[in-house]
């Protein structure tokens, strides 16, 4: 639920398939992502960066993301409450701690959170608000020391971060590429081009990515009808959202929800 903590091991949140962590997505919710073991990218507001053990990762609210989870990687993702005034970031962060002693403080405060979530003591909802704020202030403390933490260094990243934050508002609508291009001032060509600078895709993957990341969460969450999914995405037929859905993951929507 978007109004309740929940820390959850990294392998589970990639449970049912790659596209889990792989696919462009975003929470309701901000989530911090702190991975202890194994290497990958990720890609946070179009821009792809590495990661590596004791990296962490802060994602607002309505962040488009998504990384690569091989066998190899182990961590925990921890989802704040919808709304809750903890006094976390607004932008996102990449940390990086080499310190043993951050990385203890970081690991205690989060099994702190899950020590009170699998605990049904009295007080618990305003302990895990303590708890949580405790992780916000650490959080803010340890972005203080670093100092810059400027995701979007040059055009082409911001170019590529103002996109997906509008691809998050109107993934739904049915919008081309071209259609984005228009509202941010650019031309699609240039579009693509920063985008394939910032994170090795052009903008047509992630809009593509984004919107068939919804299409298999609906398929698997809920028991709507083909038809009503593709509606709500913006496709103009249920045959039509079909071969894109099977041109994008192999598989047709109906097949998928079988085997999801």
């Amino acid at each position: 639920m978007s109004d309740r903590f929940r820390v959850i091991a990294l392998p589970r949140v990639a449970y049912g398939g790659r596209w889990r962590t792989e696919a462009m997505r975003s929470y309701s919710q901000p989530l911090l992502l702190w991975f202890t073991r194994g290497q990958g990218r990720i890609t946070v507001s179009g821009v792809t960066h590495g990661y590596g053990p004791h990296h962490a990762v802060f994602l607002p609210a309505g962040t488009m993301h998504g990384f690569e989870m091989s066998g190899q990687v182990f961590g925990t993702a921890v989802y704040f409450p919808k709304g809750a005034d903890l006094g976390l970031a607004d932008e996102p962060m990449h940390l990086k701690f080499r310190d043993v002693q951050q990385q203890s403080e970081l690991s205690g405060l989060i099994e702190n959170l899950q020590r009170e979530l699998d605990r049904d003591l009295p007080g618990r909802d305003r302990a895990l608000l303590n708890h949580g704020g405790l992780l916000a202030v650490w959080l803010e403390r340890e972005m203080l020391k670093v100092g810059e933490n400027d995701l979007y260094p040059d055009a082409s990243r911001r170019i590529a971060a103002a996109f997906t934050a509008l691809v998050e508002q109107e993934y739904r609508s049915g919008k081309s590429v071209n259609d984005y291009a228009a509202a941010l001032g650019v031309t699609p060509t240039h579009l693509t081009r920063a985008c394939n600078t910032a994170c090795g895709r052009p903008a047509s993957a992630l809009l593509t990515d984004r919107i068939h990341y919804e299409a298999r969460r609906l398929l698997i969450e809920t028991d709507r009808p083909v038809k009503d999914i593709a509606d709500e995405l913006g496709f103009t037929s249920a045959a039509y959202f079909t071969r894109a859905f099977q041109k994008h993951t192999g598989s047709t929507p109906s097949a998928f929800r079988r085997t999801g």
